[in-house]
């Protein structure tokens, strides 16, 4: 078995960003390999800490890694983090982590099925349970393929893509990664075949597809803010523009105070701001990092405060 390792993107900025009190209560609510976990539960006395992930496998990691600690690890998914603290009594957290990154691990362990570099069965679930990207490739319409291609991996070539998928699946059932890899070259022009590995965009696409990455992201926004209390932070790393696009979207609706029209002579609305930015624009990783770890270029860290 693989190792369960991924190093920990943007580990001090996020650490920083938390500004853990020694008695406070914190959230990592994407564990992965507890690199950040363990770095919150040193900084930690009276306090308390709360592990969750998804992936069962990652699950019984944190509770290897972080044994020595006042620690609590759970499984399930992010966006029920309300209902996670509503079990352990738990009213209010003072920072709150999520790293939405793909672990190391789940790309390195090829029977995962996440990576185009490896070859293994379509599955790509990170709770590894659930509708599988074997299922989406090979039973999801044109329609929903190009659909979901396009607006989850911004490519440009969706349609060819989707429209490839389909005339392969004709012919034969489509298991590994290997042969979407190759479906996925076939439809795209040679020049794009040159400059770089076309599966990327597609890849990912329909991994947020098999997580519902996406709308659980927007779920738990809302409801880790609102766990947050007076003064706690909610540090958010993500890896593509449309994560990245929803908690600026969603860190400025928090921070928004009156919302009524413009030629009104005052405010009946009585709305008031929420939240405030500590981060105006995304923390980035340094140069060194990328240097060390390849896969952090992408990371951007956004922290709002709640008010």
């Amino acid at each position: 078995m693989t190792e369960f390792r991924h190093v920990s993107v943007l580990l001090d900025e996020c650490i920083e960003g938390l500004n853990i009190r020694p008695d406070g209560i914190y959230v990592d609510a994407t564990a992965g390999g507890a690199g950040h976990s363990v770095e919150i539960a040193k900084r930690l006395t009276t306090g308390r800490l709360v592990a969750i992930d998804r992936d069962p496998e990652a699950v019984e990691v944190c509770k290897d890694r972080l044994k020595d600690y006042n620690v609590t690890v759970v499984r399930n998914n992010y966006s029920q983090i309300d209902a996670v603290l509503d079990d352990l009594g738990i009213k209010g957290c003072d920072g709150i982590l999520m790293d939405l990154g793909v672990s190391s691990y789940q790309l390195d362990t090829a029977e995962r099925g996440f990576s185009y570099h490896l070859d293994a069965p379509l599955d790509m679930r990170m709770s590894k349970e659930g509708i599988s990207a074997k299922d989406i490739v090979n039973g999801y319409s044109y329609e929903q393929l190009s659909r979901i291609i396009f607006e989850y991996g911004e490519e440009k070539f969706a349609k060819n893509i989707a429209a490839q998928i389909i005339k392969t699946r004709e012919q034969k059932f489509i298991n590994t990664t290997s042969e979407l890899s190759e479906i996925i070259k076939s439809a795209v022009p040679a020049r794009v075949r040159r400059e770089k590995n076309p599966c990327k965009k597609t890849f990912q696409a329909i991994r947020i597809a098999v997580n519902s990455e996406l709308d659980h992201l927007s779920t738990a926004l809302d409801k880790a803010f609102y766990s947050l209390n007076k003064g706690g932070r909610l540090c958010i790393i993500t890896f593509h523009s449309l994560e990245d696009r929803l908690v600026k979207q969603r860190f400025a609706s928090f921070c928004k105070g009156c919302i009524c029209p413009p030629d009104f002579p005052k405010c009946v609305c009585g709305r008031t701001p929420q939240g405030k930015l500590i981060t105006r624009k995304p923390i980035v990783p340094s140069e060194a990092e990328i240097g060390n770890n390849n896969r952090s270029r992408s990371a951007k860290l956004r922290i709002i405060e709640r008010i």
